[in-house]
């Protein structure tokens, strides 16, 4: 699995003009679900993520995580995290997961997170979304289960 992980002040996804999900201070995850990915991969991106110490505690230092700071997710589908851009200029997502075992891996990943005790808003699978976001920082990361970067 792959994600991009951003923190926000606010952010929002919407479907066909509607606000799908939205939260205050938090993360913004952009989620991508690989061929090899399994429920393992789910629950491991999950507690790293919801565990990643990047924000600041009373010195300003990046020392708390989301546990810490009670903060929202919104976790947005991104099956373009795994295109592959180095052969030609079409990518090709031949890596990513077919939508029946994304959107599996996709819900497990949320369930995993809302088992944390954390609030969680969504996108809508396979759907053309718009993402609003206001990052803070700016601090953004990748992450990958199979440690590619």
């Amino acid at each position: 699995m792959r994600a991009v992980v951003q923190r926000v002040s606010q952010a929002s996804v919407s479907v066909d003009e509607q606000i799908s999900g939205a939260i205050g201070p938090g993360l913004l995850v952009l989620l991508g679900v690989g061929k090899n990915d399994s429920e393992q991969d789910a629950a491991l991106l999950a507690d790293k993520i919801a565990n990643l110490r990047i924000f600041d505690d009373e010195q300003g230092l990046m020392n708390l995580s989301l546990l810490e700071t009670q903060g929202e997710m919104l976790v947005v589908s991104q099956f373009t995290l795994f295109g592959d851009c180095r052969k030609g200029r079409r990518p090709s997502y031949s890596t990513a997961a077919p939508p029946a075992e994304a959107v599996r891996l996709y819900e497990q990943f949320i369930r995993e997170i809302r088992a944390r005790q954390i609030t969680v808003a969504t996108g809508k699978f396979q759907a053309m979304m718009n993402v609003t976001l206001v990052n803070n920082g700016p601090v953004t990361l990748l992450l990958d289960t199979e440690k590619q970067f």
